[in-house]
């Protein structure tokens, strides 16, 4: 099995044409083809199906692809490395990082990471936790900000905390405060209509876990977005959410702030890679100045 097979595997997997795919890489669309059939015999087993001019992945295609992906992300990774200078002139970080930590503990390392280092590229993937541990899983990120606890379908992953959020209930400033304008509790909120993150959020399972504790199921008068779409659609009035403290503008005068009575929601956010791969060295550089 070559790598560059691997490479043109993807690229046909990706795009779903032999023709696009060629293009893609550079390459003649024959030359291509004949690499795919060669790894194929090499594998034994087709992986694409060329039915009526419709490429889809067979079975062992589909069983390859994320392999192949992750091979290509390491070995990528290792190229950076080793291209890597003595002094961090050159290279790049893949950060993923929660939207309030984006928002709230990223933007000072992050300036103080380019000053002392401004040949790193830094590549910033916004995203709910439990899409951030799929990222790190395929190769694609370097380091992830997430939310502990790990789901128990999470690979092997070092991770170092680095701090404890609080959870906060936001609602439009234009209607009634929830619980008659007294610290709620979690049951308080039964009868409230709620805007919910997608799914991949790690803020979506904790507030339904913490509504099924309390005895009831929570109501969506929206749900799927994403924290800036969160926000907005508690502004407009379309019904309450539980946010870290941290993104809320307490100067936005469309939105109201309630802390939660009893004992309060919480996260633990930590610093997250791979345990089988060693980050990169700007990466661990950057990692240092996150823990340190």
């Amino acid at each position: 099995m070559q790598f560059q097979q691997l490479v043109y595997f993807v690229a046909v997997a990706e795009t779903r044409h032999f023709t696009r795919a060629a293009e893609r890489e550079h390459v003649a669309q024959p030359s291509l083809s004949q690499q795919i059939k060669a790894l194929e015999r090499e594998l034994g087993a087709e992986l694409f199906s060329r039915a009526r001019g419709n490429i889809t992945l067979t079975d062992a295609g589909e069983a390859l692809l994320p392999l192949a992906r992750r091979i290509l992300a390491d070995a990528d990774t290792a190229r950076l490395e080793v291209q890597e200078l003595a002094q961090l002139r050159r290279g790049r970080v893949r950060l993923g990082a929660t939207p309030s930590v984006c928002t709230g503990l990223l933007p000072a390392v992050l300036r103080d990471f380019h000053r002392a280092h401004p040949g790193i590229e830094l590549l910033i993937e916004e995203s709910g936790s439990l899409d951030l541990v799929r990222e790190l899983a395929r190769g694609v990120l370097d380091l992830a900000l997430i939310a502990l606890p790990l789901p128990p379908s999470a690979p092997a992953l070092t991770t170092v905390e680095l701090l404890t959020e609080d959870l906060v209930v936001v609602s439009s400033a234009t209607l009634p405060p929830p619980a008659g304008g007294r610290e709620p509790a979690i049951a308080d909120l039964r009868d409230e209509p709620m805007v919910m993150f997608r799914h991949g959020y790690d803020l979506r399972d904790l507030t339904v876990a913490a509504c099924r504790a309390a005895g009831f199921e929570p109501v969506f008068t929206v749900e799927g977005g994403e924290m800036d779409a969160v926000l907005g659609f508690v502004r407009a009035g379309l019904g309450l959410a539980v946010v870290p403290a941290m993104v809320v503008d307490h100067a936005d005068p469309g939105l109201r702030t309630t802390r939660l009575a009893g004992s309060p929601l919480r996260r633990t956010i930590a610093l997250a890679h791979r345990t089988d791969v060693a980050p990169p060295r700007a990466a661990r550089e950057l990692k240092r100045m996150l823990v340190g």
